[in-house]
């Protein structure tokens, strides 16, 4: 019997991925600290990249020990303006202040996703996407921002490139999988390797 899958993480969209693949998984959101993570790698220099990655490791490390037999899947994601760390905006105002921060200039998506398994970290992924934001109407901003909140408030840079943030985009380059936070047809292709999932 193949082990189970196990996704430590609360995000609808890499779930959803999932189980469009018609992966046998569960949820089982990791308890990190990742705000205490997050600015103790920035006092010491990390780059945005960087902590995408050690996120992603802390959250499947913390779930993986609990479950050494499980394939679990940690992913976590950082927007980086010219090296600048985008969060997640916690508000209406904060997300209008990240767009007009992006718009008409390009940042990057770092995309991490690391598989513990055995008390280990046994495969791991960091993608980088870059992105092209368009300068939206003030009339326009006001209406995305209504209409998209508060799920946009889920996402660093206030926007869903699977929704209507599309709309704000000139240009992506690269993994559209990886700009929703999950490198999936390596992660598929890991499971399969590994027996996990069928093949």
């Amino acid at each position: 019997m193949p082990a189970s899958i196990l996704l430590a993480s609360g995000s609808e969209i890499r779930a959803e991925l999932l189980r469009r693949a018609a992966v046998p998984f569960e949820v089982q959101k990791a308890r990190v600290d990742e705000e205490a993570i997050q600015q103790a790698l920035l006092a010491e220099g990390e780059s945005p990249r960087d902590i995408a990655d050690a996120l992603a490791e802390a959250k499947a490390a913390k779930v993986g020990r609990k479950h050494p037999e499980s394939f679990v899947i940690g992913c976590d994601q950082t927007c980086d303006i010219e090296g600048q760390l985008l969060g997640k905006p916690e508000s209406p105002d904060a997300a209008r202040e990240q767009i007009m921060l992006l718009a008409g200039r390009s940042h990057k998506l770092h995309s991490a996703a690391v598989i513990f398994h055995k008390g280990k970290p046994v495969w791991r992924k960091l993608s980088t996407v870059k992105l092209t934001m368009r300068i939206p109407s003030p009339e326009y901003l006001d209406d995305y921002i209504t209409r998209n909140w508060p799920e946009i408030g889920w996402s660093c840079g206030a926007y869903q490139l699977e929704a209507e943030g599309a709309r704000l985009m000139t240009r992506v380059e690269g993994d559209y999988f990886a700009v929703l936070g999950l490198p999936l047809l390596e992660i598929l292709d890991y499971l399969a390797l590994r027996g996990a999932i069928a093949s």
